[in-house]
């Protein structure tokens, strides 16, 4: 079973993905983070979270509070010791500059949040099997 690391400060959004998730297993092992500093503060290991464990997959907000989504993506990306991990973009944006600035970024994937709750159900729930069960992710 792999563990998620949820970067989202919409609380609906978050419920929303937690409840998707639920079918599959993995909400027990998810981990919500509000902004892009918690992000990398439970990344690495600091303040709050020392006991943290690395995510075996990212889901990151872009447009966040503190530090924007692609600030936290180009630092996973360039650190030798997380750009492994997969990180799939998962905004409201549907701005084609966001999707190749991210890709840009080495982004795994670019999803635009759906507005409609049982298509955004659909979505996270293709998400997570993909990367359960299509997908090999690196041994942590």
């Amino acid at each position: 079973m792999i563990s998620v690391l949820l970067v989202e400060d919409d609380p609906g959004d978050v419920l929303m993905t937690r409840e998707a998730l639920e079918d599959t297993g993995v909400a027990g092992r998810l981990t919500v983070v509000g902004d892009g500093s918690q992000a990398l503060d439970f990344l690495y290991k600091r303040g709050d979270y020392p006991d943290a464990q690395t995510p075996d997959l990212i889901l990151l907000d872009l447009n966040l509070p503190r530090m924007h989504g692609r600030e936290v993506l180009a630092v996973v990306k360039e650190d030798p010791e997380l750009r492994q991990i997969p990180v799939v973009v998962l905004t409201t944006s549907e701005a084609e500059e966001d999707v190749l600035r991210s890709y840009d970024l080495h982004a795994n994937a670019y999803v635009t949040k759906p507005v409609d709750f049982e298509r955004f159900l659909a979505v996270v729930r293709q998400i997570d099997e993909f990367f359960v069960s299509v997908v090999r992710l690196p041994r942590r």
